[in-house]
């Protein structure tokens, strides 16, 4: 039965003038749709053994060291799931589709679309923006035109909106469960070795962050840190990474970084700068300055 009404449809298609491809994709898309739905209600998650795999993938350090983000906003530090644990989160509760997709692409800048599905109760969230096809840096604006750097910026912004509609389907306090999780095993497992700490340097660095930007902020010598200290750093370095904040958002430039050198200092400011001479000191430069009377007759005629 299914197959007479494929090849109707196509068949239909091709007379009317529509693209015969076009119809066959959408049947097969809504083919698969529905095919999920069905196996989701036949498959119902079990929450309890669906909680038991959340936890035990928040208890790995890998991924617990990039499971929380943290950022600062109106002076307080603001945490929260990252994309590593949204995506965890989604695979282990099951029945849930997740993705992104670019609608179109026209005038310089994508048309996307994020979306979480949980299949089982029916429940959606979708969120649509735009992404230009501009890259912002210090030293000014870049207008991408390779297609690999607008796939991967469309990929970058299209993942925090997907984390948001993940955490948007599944239940609040699964989410507060698995970052629970993730906090107790960052607390059991920091690393504060020589190693562990050099992982830690080596990732601010890059950065431009510096040992002594990490001791101002932790207040210490950086080889005497504790092991709160460290996961709190680590959560920085995964809101760096997320592109939830900048460096400058939670360190301090350093002195030499703060105060301007004399070659870059605007000319005048120099001039202002410099100390006032006594009066002494005027009358005798322009006396040494200053030509001999009979200098007039010694001038080559």
């Amino acid at each position: 039965m299914s197959e007479e009404i494929i090849k109707y449809d196509v068949d239909n298609a091709v007379s009317t003038g529509r693209g015969a491809g076009v119809e066959i994709a959408a049947s097969r898309e809504m083919a698969e749709v529905q095919a999920a739905v069905v196996m989701a209600r036949r498959f119902p998650r079990d929450e309890i053994r669906a909680m038991e795999k959340i936890r035990n993938a928040c208890s790995r350090p890998t991924l617990a060291e990039s499971a929380v983000y943290q950022y600062s906003r109106g002076g307080a530090d603001v945490s929260g799931p990252s994309i590593r644990l949204a995506e965890a989160l989604a695979a282990n509760w099951g029945n849930i589709q997740c993705g992104v997709r670019e609608v179109e692409q026209r005038n310089g800048e994508s048309t996307c679309e994020a979306f979480a599905w949980d299949m089982e109760n029916n429940f959606r969230v979708v969120k649509s923006f735009k992404v230009p096809h501009i890259r912002h840096t210090k030293r000014g604006d870049t207008v991408l035109t390779d297609p690999r750097d607008i796939y991967e910026m469309v990929a970058n912004q299209g993942a925090r909106r997907v984390r948001a509609c993940i955490l948007g389907v599944i239940p609040g306090d699964v989410v507060e469960e698995a970052v629970r999780q993730c906090e107790m095993t960052l607390n059991a497992k920091a690393d504060t070795t020589p190693e562990g700490l050099k992982k830690v340097a080596d990732a601010f660095a890059a950065y431009g962050v510096t040992i002594k930007q990490l001791e101002g902020r932790i207040q210490r010598r950086f080889d005497s840190i504790t092991p709160a200290q460290v996961v709190g750093l680590r959560k920085i370095i995964v809101s760096l990474k997320d592109g939830m904040s900048k460096p400058e958002d939670w360190f301090e430039p350093t002195k030499d970084d703060a105060r301007p050198s004399e070659a870059a200092k605007p000319k005048k400011l120099r001039d202002a700068l410099k100390p006032a001479a006594s009066p002494e000191s005027v009358a005798a430069t322009e006396s040494a300055s200053a030509p001999p009377e009979d200098a007039d007759d010694e001038l080559p005629l």
